[in-house]
C-alpha cells in the first residue's frame, strides 16, 4: 500500500515539474514583452509620438491580458487578427480623423517646443566680415583672419576635432602652407562650429567659405517662456495658437504683420470641414468631383455587369465551337497587370500619335482631345475602366450561370417562354442575390480607384479658379491626394484628412444604404 502511494506521489511530482517550468517560461516571456514594449512606449512618448505610444500600449496590454489570463487564453488564436485590425484599420482611421481637426501641413509639422527651438537657434551677421585663410603647419592647422592691415591667428589645432572656442592673437606672419578650398569644404561642419574671440572681445564665426563674421542669435527668449525678441528688427513675437505660427505683436499684444516659419501643429476644431462647405474654391470642385465619382462608379459597375453577363452567356452557349479559346481570350485583360494596361491605353489615346485617333481620323475625320476636353477625358476613363473590369464580372456570371439548374430552363421552354422571359423570370432573380454584395464591393472599389486616375490622366484636365488643385477626372480619393501632396497652399494634410473622413462617411453610408435596399428587396 505504501509503495503504491509512493509511486503516485513520485508521478505527481514528476508531472508538476514540467507544468511549473512551462508557466515560468510563459510569464518570463510575457514580462520581457511588457518591459521591452513599455520602454518603447516611454521612448516614443518622450519624443512627442503620443499616438504611436498609445497604439503600442494598447496592443501590448491586450496581448498581456489575453495570454496572461486563463479566462481569455482561448482568444490567443484570434489575437493576430485583432492586432492587425487595430494596427492597419482602426489606428489609421483614428489618426486621419484626428489630423482633420488640426492645421497639420507642410508649413505646420513641428510641435510647439520644437518650432520655438528652431527659431532660437537662428543667427544673423551683426557686424563686419573678415577674410580668413586656413594654414597647414608642422603642428596642425591655424586659422588666420585679416582685419584691415592686421593679421590675427589662432594657435595650432587638430582640424578633425577643433576646439569650440579659440582666441585670435596678432601675428606678423604665419609659417605654413595655405590649404585649398576643397579642404575647407570638406571640413566645413567642424570649422563652422568654431567661435573665434577677437582681442577686442568680439566673437566671430564662419559665415562663408572664405569669411568669418560676428554672428549673434536672431531671437532671444523672454522671461514668460513664450515670447521671443528679434535682435535685428526689435520686434517681439508671440505664438499665435489659432494659426500655429509665431507672429509679431504690437504694444497692446495684438498680432500684426506676417507669420514666421516654421509653424507648429495646433487644434483648429472643425475649420477644415468648414472650408469644404464655405470656401467656394474648395466646395464647388468637391461637389462636382463627388457627383462624378458616384457616376463613374455606377457606370463602371453597370457596364461591366452587362458586358460580363452577355459574354458569360455567349461563351457558355453549347452551339458555339471553341468556347474554351474564347474564355481564355476574354479573361486575358484580367490576367494582365492593371497598371500595364492603363499605360498602354494612355499611349493609344494620345491626341497626336495615338492609334485610336489615327483610326478615327482616317474613318470619320475625327481627332478627339482625350486629355484636354473634360467630357472626352471622362469617356476615356469609363471606357478603360470597363475594359479592365468586365473579365472579373464575366467570371462571376459564368459561375452563377452554372449554378442555375437546367431543369428550370427546360420547364420554361415547355411553357413557350423566350430568351427574355427566361432572363427576367429565372436568370436575374437567381443571380441578383449572390451578385449584390459583389456589386457593392465593386462600387466601393471604383469609388476609390486611385491607380486608374493617377496613371491615366492624373486628374486632368485641371479646373480653373480653385483654391486647391482639382481636375475634371479627379475622384474624391485622387482629389484628396492632390491636396495632401500637391497643394498650392503647402500640402494641406489637415484639409486632406477632413476630406478623407468625409469620403469614409460617404462610402460607409452608401454601403449601408445599398445593403438596406438589398435586404428589403430580398424580404
Amino acid at each position: 500500500m505504501q509503495s503504491v502511494q509512493g509511486t503516485d506521489a513520485m508521478a505527481s511530482s514528476t508531472t508538476s515539474l514540467p507544468s511549473s517550468k512551462s508557466v515560468f517560461i510563459k510569464w518570463a516571456i510575457l514580462a520581457s514583452v511588457g518591459i521591452v514594449n513599455g520602454y518603447a512606449t516611454v521612448l516614443m512618448y518622450s519624443r512627442g509620438e503620443t499616438a504611436f505610444a498609445l497604439l503600442t500600449l494598447i496592443l501590448t496590454a491586450l496581448a498581456l491580458y489575453i495570454f496572461g489570463s486563463k479566462k481569455t487564453y482561448a482568444h490567443r488564436y484570434i489575437y493576430p487578427g485583432i492586432a492587425g485590425m487595430i494596427l492597419f484599420i482602426l489606428f489609421p482611421l483614428a489618426y486621419t480623423v484626428n489630423l482633420a481637426f488640426t492645421n497639420y501641413s507642410a508649413k505646420n509639422q513641428l510641435s510647439y517646443d520644437r518650432a520655438q527651438s528652431v527659431l532660437l537657434d537662428r543667427t544673423f551677421q551683426s557686424g563686419d566680415s573678415y577674410p580668413f585663410t586656413l594654414y597647414k603647419t608642422e603642428n596642425g592647422h591655424r586659422i588666420v583672419v585679416k582685419k584691415g592691415d592686421v593679421l590675427l591667428a589662432t594657435d595650432n589645432f587638430n582640424l578633425a576635432t577643433p576646439s569650440a572656442d579659440m582666441d585670435l592673437s596678432v601675428v606678423d606672419s604665419v609659417a605654413g602652407e595655405k590649404e585649398k578650398i576643397k579642404t575647407i569644404i570638406k571640413n566645413k561642419v567642424s570649422l563652422g562650429a568654431v567661435d573665434l574671440h577677437l582681442p577686442t572681445g568680439e566673437d566671430i564665426r564662419m559665415s562663408g567659405l572664405r569669411k568669418f563674421a560676428a554672428v549673434v542669435p536672431l531671437y532671444t527668449l523672454q522671461d514668460d517662456g513664450e515670447s521671443i525678441y528679434n535682435n535685428r528688427t526689435g520686434e517681439t513675437l508671440k505664438p499665435n495658437m489659432e494659426v500655429g505660427f509665431y507672429q509679431p505683436v504690437d504694444e497692446h499684444g495684438q498680432f500684426t504683420g506676417s507669420t514666421v516659419s516654421p509653424g507648429f501643429v495646433v487644434g483648429i476644431g472643425g475649420k477644415n470641414f468648414e472650408r469644404v462647405w464655405k470656401d467656394d474654391g474648395i466646395k464647388e470642385p468637391f461637389v462636382s468631383i463627388f457627383f462624378w465619382t458616384i457616376l463613374f462608379s455606377g457606370l463602371t459597375v453597370g457596364l461591366t455587369v452587362i458586358i460580363g453577363l452577355v459574354l458569360a452567356s455567349v461563351v457558355q452557349w453549347e452551339a458555339i465551337k471553341g468556347r474554351a479559346v474564347y474564355r481564355v481570350l476574354l479573361i486575358l485583360p484580367y490576367a494582365v497587370p492593371a497598371f500595364i494596361s492603363i499605360l498602354i491605353f494612355k499611349g493609344l489615346f494620345n491626341q497626336s500619335f495615338g492609334e485610336i485617333n489615327m483610326v478615327l481620323e482616317a474613318l470619320f475625320g475625327l481627332s478627339p482631345s482625350w486629355f484636354s476636353d473634360p467630357i472626352m477625358a471622362k469617356v476615356m476613363i469609363v471606357f478603360v475602366n470597363t475594359w479592365l473590369g468586365f473579365p472579373y464580372m464575366m467570371i462571376l456570371c459564368m459561375g452563377l450561370l452554372k449554378a442555375i439548374p437546367d431543369d428550370l430552363y427546360e420547364a420554361s421552354a415547355i411553357d413557350g417562354a423566350n430568351f427574355l422571359d427566361n432572363f427576367r423570370n429565372i436568370t436575374l432573380p437567381l443571380m441578383i442575390k449572390p451578385l449584390t454584395p459583389l456589386l457593392i464591393a465593386s462600387f466601393a472599389f471604383n469609388f476609390n480607384n486611385f491607380v486608374l486616375i493617377q496613371l491615366l490622366t492624373q486628374g486632368g484636365p485641371n479646373m480653373i479658379g480653385t483654391s486647391e488643385p482639382a481636375g475634371y477626372t479627379d475622384l474624391l480619393v485622387s482629389y484628396t491626394y492632390r491636396i495632401a501632396f500637391e497643394g498650392g497652399g503647402g500640402q494641406d494634410f489637415g484639409l486632406a484628412s477632413a476630406i478623407a473622413t468625409l469620403i469614409f462617411l460617404l462610402v460607409g453610408g452608401l454601403a449601408l444604404l445599398n445593403l438596406r435596399f438589398t435586404k428589403l428587396s430580398q424580404d
